[in-house]
């Protein structure tokens, strides 16, 4: 009988990913979806589109406690990937109500139902290098203290000790993926990676004559999102519960970001930069960096695409993706 795996934010990127990762596994997979999804199928789904015939789709805000129950009850998984959140970073905690419920309660609901229904189910839970935040020390890794700056990042490090307790309170197989920054195709366009890839190739075309950025000298430790799902997976298939830190070790700059993007269409990036001082943001003072040795050492995890690889393949489907639009 194949295994049955639940995704929340199966639409994502990471979720679309993981979908198509364990459905090549053989897993029977089913994912949590938002009503206004299926009402806008060519947006909302855009990056499951080729894979929902084999997929088994619930409606469920999983912020509803009673709705997320009834799902687990209805699937009962054996293994649940929580990857949906609000995941804009905000430092003017303007929003910090919703971000805070859809973020700690939805992770609060899946627990509590796993536990009750389904105590067998492996749990995944998608941590943020938002969680250091300020950090003391860098690179960091699974032992370096937790500082964060972002409404965000506290609602996962909430979560992130509620799934602490429940592995030691309640034995469930609870899992934490700290993972670093990561981009693909599919990445959103409320990222500035996404921003700097479509408005690089709409120059490109003459669709486009500017692009407005805030900090461009801050740094970040970018990975492949494909890598990082496989990572998931391993550590739900560890031999037993642990969280671990999911990053390539290297940092670097938005600049870096943008130099490369441009260069791969032959363009100068400073002809088109403009910069737009209400984007910046607070500066860390210690980089965010992540230190992967243990996921290399217990699980055999490690990065396999770097940056400029990553971007090239941005670049690639946003190309495609312009041109398909006007045959």
């Amino acid at each position: 009988m194949s295994k049955k795996a639940l995704i929340t934010g199966i639409a994502g990127q990471d979720g679309s990913y993981l979908a198509e990762l364990l459905l090549d596994k053989g897993y029977e997979v089913h994912g949590i979806i938002r009503r206004e999804s299926l009402e806008d199928k060519e947006h909302k789904l855009a990056n499951i589109s080729h894979i929902l015939d084999r997929l088994q789709l619930h409606v469920c805000s999983i912020d509803n406690h009673l709705l997320v129950y009834k799902v687990i009850s209805q699937v009962r998984p054996d293994e649940c990937y929580h990857l949906a959140a609000s995941s804009f970073v905000s430092y003017s905690f303007d929003d910090e109500s919703s971000v805070l419920s859809n973020n700690f309660n939805s992770t609060h609901y899946l627990l509590s139902s796993i536990k009750e229904l389904c105590p067998k189910c492996r749990f995944y839970f998608a941590g943020s290098s938002e969680m250091f935040g300020d950090a003391e020390v860098s690179p960091q890794n699974e032992n370096t203290k937790f500082n964060p700056r972002s409404i965000y990042g506290i609602a996962k490090l909430a979560s992130y000790h509620l799934v602490k307790n429940y592995r030691k309170q309640h034995g469930i197989f609870a899992s934490s993926g700290i993972l670093f920054n990561h981009e693909s195709p599919r990445r959103g366009y409320e990222f500035v990676t996404k921003k700097i890839v479509s408005s690089a190739v709409k120059i490109s075309m003459g669709l486009s004559d500017t692009i407005e950025l805030g900090n461009i000298d801050a740094l970040r430790d970018w990975g492949y999102a494909k890598d990082y799902v496989k990572g998931m997976t391993m550590i739900l298939a560890h031999h037993e519960p642990d969280d671990f830190v999911l990053a390539t070790g290297e940092l670097h700059s938005v600049k870096d970001f943008l130099d490369i993007s441009f260069s791969l269409l032959n363009l100068d990036y400073k002809k088109y930069l403009k910069i737009n001082k209400s984007y910046i943001r607070p500066a860390e003072s210690i980089p965010l960096v992540g230190d992967y040795s243990k996921a290399y050492k217990e699980l055999g995890w490690k990065p396999t695409k770097g940056l400029k690889e990553t971007i090239e393949e941005m670049v690639e489907y946003e190309i495609a993706k312009i041109k398909g639009s006007f045959v």
